[in-house]
């Protein structure tokens, strides 16, 4: 086919290594779309990813007690395993882009399939890990249930006050610090007129209990954060096996490496999100490996 001839075929005759999709115009504006696209998108998730962080942060700094106490429930062995298995899947992903660029279908097929099943193996280790919370009662809601079940009724001991304060067990009698801020002044509507009516809105909450109410803030921290991680890799798993099928059924969209790299970019997206909340979650505070 001459040159003329070739500019002005329609696309579905283009040569595979030529590929522009009807939207576009040529081949340049086709890349250009992609890469700004994807990062946009990057940029966005970032913020999204962001804000969660900032809460956490927030939330750190308001109740470091707290959150001492209820990490120790965060399996860091479980978390270890994934965060290796999050490291070799970036490498798979590597690889597998190096072997578009190269031509290589064969090798595109295994390295991003194992890519993908090493999200699989991800999502095992997460969904054996969700499940000893549920069966402990560790998941916000009615059924919430602080010190776990399986510590026998007490969490080492003592139970946390708030504002860092502890209440120390003894022969059945708690002594509770003088540190330990009424209730009452932590509760109290601003807009109250009155010492009666200000007494009518105010739950009374006895220092365990203050503590139980914010460890499940920090359990739902910890849930959301994990969870929409593990969504995200979901969505990888989606996206790559749609890749996987078009590469092993020579689809013309997926010969040009550009689109195999931009899914290459999100799961690295994934894997470095992972990178800041296996510490934050799992090793900020002294604990056993399993």
């Amino acid at each position: 086919m001459s040159a003329e001839a070739l500019e002005h075929a329609p696309h579905a005759v283009v040569d595979a290594h030529t590929y522009v999709a009807h939207q576009f115009e040529d081949r340049a504006q086709q890349n250009e779309s992609y890469i700004v696209g994807m990062w946009t998108f990057l940029v966005t998730e970032i913020m999204f990813f962001g804000a969660l962080f900032l809460a956490y942060t927030v939330y750190r700094s308001q109740y470091p007690t707290e959150v001492t106490a209820a990490s120790q429930e965060l399996s860091v062995g479980l978390g270890f395993v994934n965060t290796l298995i999050l490291l070799t899947s970036s490498l798979t992903m590597a690889f597998g882009v190096r072997a578009s660029i190269l031509k290589q279908k064969r090798m595109q097929l295994v390295y991003i399939g194992a890519t993908i099943l090493l999200a699989f193996g991800f999502m095992g280790v997460k969904t054996i890990e969700y499940g000893s919370k549920f069966e402990h009662h560790l998941f916000p809601g009615p059924n919430f249930q602080w010190p776990p079940a399986h510590h026998g009724g007490s969490h080492g001991g003592e139970a946390h006050g708030a504002g860092g304060a502890t209440a120390h067990g003894g022969g059945g009698e708690h002594s509770v610090s003088t540190t330990v801020p009424a209730p009452q002044a932590v509760m109290a509507p601003a807009s109250a007129e009155s010492s009666t009516e200000q007494e009518a809105f105010i739950p009374r909450f006895t220092p365990d209990e203050i503590t139980k109410g914010r460890v499940q803030l920090y359990i739902g921290l910890y849930f959301i954060m994990t969870g929409l991680h593990g969504l995200h890799v979901l969505i990888g798993i989606l996206v790559l096996g749609a890749i996987w099928l078009m590469i092993a059924f020579d689809h013309p969209a997926i010969q040009d490496f550009i689109p195999i790299e931009l899914a290459g970019l999100y799961w690295h997206f994934v894997d470095i999100v992972w990178i800041f909340l296996y510490p934050l979650l799992y090793l900020i505070h002294p604990k056993p490996f399993w």
